[in-house]
């Protein structure tokens, strides 16, 4: 039986991907999307969740806007990586698709008590929306089968030296999710930058045929320009599909067991993921930790996910 998921991102160009392989992978049964403030301000990713799902022909999923800014400080967006929209890139048609007039702490709220069997939350963007829900909410953690998100690294940063970028927009809520104990899965930069969207990955987007197909590999040469740019990738990271990924099929990133905290308060580390990777210190495992990634069938599932959705919006583009 497909795995129920709800999906709370912050598109982002890796997070529209990460849309698009959990809805047309037949895996997962994506109950829906919810935004958050993070790479772009609240409206913009609200709107490119929208605009996803509309190119995609995901009609039938409903979109719910969250939370505007962090818990504590004041949000940080990354315009220097994903653009002025937060989705530059591609050109959009006018989006078909709207919001539901719900908070999206709520609709995760409802959708979790109203479904028969547990949820698994997919976050791919700062944990503002997810730490909301755990305190507000406390009872729902028996409610949701486990967390797998995509954020921290056991390794170094990507904003700062230390920090990741969606763990260090909000990191009072990372906090909060890594000692709920709900069942967490990290899924950071040290296994995200093996999805390295490479020109041959690129060409296989280019290769479907599709409107689709080309928007994605669009997204992915812009995001290329940005990495590029910015740190000398020569090729993009794909890093929100990951932790869809994980949950599609576990086998496709390895995992160990450790503790996991969130630094607070160092002046030059807030915001980093502190990983026993070698349970040095004596502290309970509270989190899976991916390491490997099985990159080749990673794609295929990735390539698979958008033909399927192709094939159900052959529609021109707008």
């Amino acid at each position: 039986m497909p795995v129920p998921i709800i999906i709370d991102c912050d598109p982002g160009h890796d997070d529209a991907l990460a849309i698009m392989l959990a809805a047309g992978d037949p895996a997962v049964d994506l109950l829906a999307i919810t935004t958050v403030a993070g790479n772009q301000t609240l409206d913009k990713t609200t709107l490119n969740a929208r605009r996803v799902c509309t190119v995609a022909g995901i009609t039938d999923v409903p979109i719910a806007a969250g939370c505007g800014r962090p818990l504590v400080q004041a949000l940080s967006v990354a315009e220097d990586v994903h653009g002025v929209s937060g989705l530059d890139g591609p050109m959009f048609p006018e989006p078909t698709v709207d919001v539901v007039p719900e908070h999206a702490v709520d609709l995760i709220h409802r959708m979790l008590n109203g479904h028969p069997e547990p949820v698994t939350l997919v976050p791919t963007a700062p944990l503002t929306n997810i730490a909301l829900l755990l305190t507000r909410f406390p009872q729902d953690a028996s409610r949701i089968r486990e967390i797998v998100l995509m954020g921290g690294s056991t390794e170094r940063g990507n904003r700062t030296p230390a920090a990741e970028f969606n763990i260090l927009t909000d990191p009072e809520a990372a906090d909060i999710v890594f000692r709920s104990g709900v069942p967490v899965t990290m899924c950071g930069l040290n296994v995200t930058h093996q999805a390295l969207a490479t020109p041959e990955v690129v060409a296989r987007f280019e290769g479907l045929g599709t409107p689709l197909g080309d928007m994605c590999a669009e997204l992915l040469t812009f995001f290329a320009s940005t990495y590029r740019t910015l740190w000398g990738f020569p090729h993009p990271p794909l890093h929100d599909p990951v932790a869809v990924a994980r949950v599609i099929d576990p086998g496709l990133v390895h995992c160990v067991d450790a503790n996991v905290v969130v630094e607070l308060h160092g002046r030059y580390t807030r915001g980093a993921t502190v990983v026993d990777l070698l349970r040095d210190v004596d502290r309970p495992v509270n989190a899976r930790v991916a390491v490997g990634l099985e990159t080749d069938r990673f794609w295929d599932r990735m390539i698979a996910a958008v033909t399927a959705l192709g094939a159900r919006t052959p529609r021109e583009r707008g």
